[in-house]
């Protein structure tokens, strides 16, 4: 590997980490001179390296992230308050808040939190029980099909979005710790950090199947966050002691309260099986609960006969 190559690999993990550390502290004051100091750059040099490998200043994405975690409690929290999720995601103010959550998707918190939230996902487009399309940042008119509403929609998902008949349980799934290699866009790229992650961690022995899990972390929520800027982890389960180097990072999956889909699907069942767990959300009495989903796989498809993915969705839940 060229000393470029190297540079720019520790570069993304500084990047990658900084990224994580906004995530965790939304609610907090986050200055330039700490997040420089969790990247270990000097601030001069680091918002400059942030927006070369992001494209995106660092001001911008804490108050993409902010925004986008408010519109999430939004959808998900009735019973908080508008002004309290401000001061929950960074706000110093209510009319600073609402200032900015115009500015991101066109009207007011209140009305965002009266729109139906998108459910189903058909070919990337999210949509509403009743075929109202999902509102996404940045997105300030999406794409219609008036086809698509009342019985009309009801009819093209029995026909199209085949809700997977499936078992979901509430189960509480263990603490993991994890290396990943993080991969921004299209779902279906997802294999590439896979690549590079297995090809780090087989000379260092840490492939020991079926013992190390195989698992796909989902840090955004793509019926908000624009496709070009969803985040993904493709891990590998390890021990606490593991070094990490490169373009290879490190992190907790936390213990608790899962929503635990299982499914036996080829490449093109992931949506309907996103479907199933989303309808069976709006009908369970749960909501989406604090940390990450993830797919736990148990096989290679490469290895099956008929090529399934065979996984478990697991969405952490609290009652509503």
């Amino acid at each position: 590997m060229s000393a470029k190559d190297k540079s720019r690999q520790e570069y993304i993990a500084r990047i990658n980490r900084v990224m994580d550390y906004i995530e965790k502290h939304l609610n907090e004051e986050i200055t330039l001179d700490k997040i420089a100091q969790v990247a270990c750059f000097s601030p001069f040099h680091f918002h400059r390296v942030f927006s070369t490998l992001t494209n995106e200043t660092i001001n911008a994405f804490i108050q993409r992230k902010r925004i986008e975690k408010a519109a999430q409690q939004l959808i998900n929290e009735d019973n908080v308050s508008i002004s309290e999720i401000a001061y929950n995601c960074g706000f110093g103010s209510v009319s600073h808040f609402s200032r900015t959550f115009r500015k991101y998707f066109g009207m007011t918190a209140k009305e965002f939190r009266e729109t139906e939230k998108a459910i189903y996902a058909k070919d990337g487009k999210y949509f509403s029980k009743s075929g109202q399309p999902a509102r996404k940042i940045n997105q300030l008119s999406p794409g219609y099909n008036s086809q698509l509403c009342g019985d009309n929609f009801i009819q093209f998902i029995h026909s199209n979005l085949v809700i997977m008949d499936t078992t979901i349980e509430i189960k509480e799934m263990p603490e993991m710790n994890v290396v990943y290699c993080r991969h921004t866009g299209q779902f279906n790229q997802i294999n590439k950090a896979f690549e590079k992650l297995m090809k780090w961690a087989g000379p260092r022995g840490l492939l020991n199947f079926p013992d190390t899990k195989t698992i796909t972390v989902y840090h955004d929520d793509p019926t908000i966050t624009a496709i070009e800027q969803v985040r993904q982890s493709a891990c590998i389960t390890v021990d606490k002691e593991v070094k990490v180097d490169g373009e290879i990072g490190k992190m907790k999956l936390d213990s608790g309260k899962y929503a635990v889909g299982h499914f036996e699907i080829d490449e093109k069942g992931f949506e309907k099986a996103w479907n199933t767990m989303c309808l069976w959300f709006s009908e369970s009495g749960y909501q989406p609960g604090d940390g990450y989903p993830y797919e736990l796989y148990y096989n290679s498809p490469e290895e099956d006969s008929k090529r399934r993915f065979i996984l478990d969705i697991c969405i952490p839940v609290k009652t509503l």
